[in-house]
This record gives structure tokens, sequence and C-alpha cells, in this order.
């Protein structure tokens, strides 16, 4: 599955943010926002402390759940970030949305950038695609960027440690 910058990497923050352990530092934030093309990512303590508070607004749109209660999280996200999208040709680039207006500082970027990731994800791709990873020890936040949407771990890693404690499971009541 292919997402553009504006909807694909700001759902992808989203699950960034919503997996970041606390608490959060400027020091913290700054290659994780560098990543996900957050230009404004040099943060004060107060501004990664909103962004920390925000995140836990995050973490329940991941996971199992039916379409309307993703849909009035996601909602509830959007209407908290009050963003005013609007189209913008900077830095040579071709006309694209930004969420926010820069004047309104960081966290409003942030915030506003990925409730409409998640949205985007939700009504472009499909609610199932905001996922968290089904091994037990784990239970981080993804979007699921694969091909047919079925993705139930964060990672090859945990798939496959998932895979071995199935094995040695059943190795052992053989």
């Amino acid at each position: 599955m292919r997402f553009n910058h504006y909807g694909g990497e700001a759902a992808l923050l989203a699950a960034d943010l919503a997996n970041a352990p606390a608490p959060f530092t400027p020091e913290a934030l700054e290659p994780l926002l560098v990543a996900r093309g957050i230009v404004r990512h040099s943060l004060s303590g107060a501004e990664a402390a909103a962004v920390e508070v925000w995140s836990r607004r995050l973490g329940p749109c991941f996971g199992p759940q039916e379409l309307e209660t993703r849909r009035d999280r996601v909602n509830g996200l959007l209407a908290e970030a009050a963003s005013r999208p609007y189209i913008t040709t900077h830095d040579g680039h071709g006309p694209h949305l930004h969420y926010a207006d820069p004047a309104l500082g960081a966290v409003a970027h942030i915030r506003a950038s990925s409730a409409t990731g998640l949205a985007y994800v939700v009504c472009f791709a499909s609610h199932t695609r905001l996922g968290r990873c089904a091994r037990a020890a784990c239970a981080l936040a993804f979007v699921d960027t694969s091909r047919n949407g079925r993705r139930v771990y964060c990672s090859v890693r945990c798939a496959n440690n998932d895979a071995v404690t199935r094995h040695r499971r059943r190795a052992c009541a053989d």
C-alpha cells in the first residue's frame, strides 16, 4: 500500500507517538519528528509535554475495534486538533496540503498532522489498518502498509518471535 507524505507519513507519526516511551523530552522527540518530516522538530520542554499528552489520545485509535468506535475516536482528535487545511507551494514543491497554520506552533502542527493522518487511513485505506501487534509481549501500535492489509505484527521480528513461541509450545505438548 502506498501512502502520500501528508496522509501516510502523518499516520506513521501517530503510531510513533503512541509507541514512544514516557517521559517525552525534546531530545527524544526530535529524531522521531525529523524522520516523519515535521519541519519544526526542535521543541521546548513544555511542547514535548504537550505532545506526550496528545500521544495518550492517539493510542486508543490503534488495535482491533469497530469502524464506528474508531471513527468516533479519530473525529474526537480532529475536533481537538482544530486544524484548518490549506494548499501551499513552498520550497519549490508542487501544490500540497498543510493541516495547520505554522503561526500556531509546532504542537498544533503535530496534533493536526497526526489526527489527519489517522483520518486519511480510515477513509482512504481501511480502518483495520491501524493495528496493535498480536504478540502478547509487545502490543505496539502500527499502520499496516502491507499490500493485502492483513498484517498483525508490528515487525518481522515480533512475527518470528511469536512463531518460535508457538512452535515451542506445540513441541512441549507432544
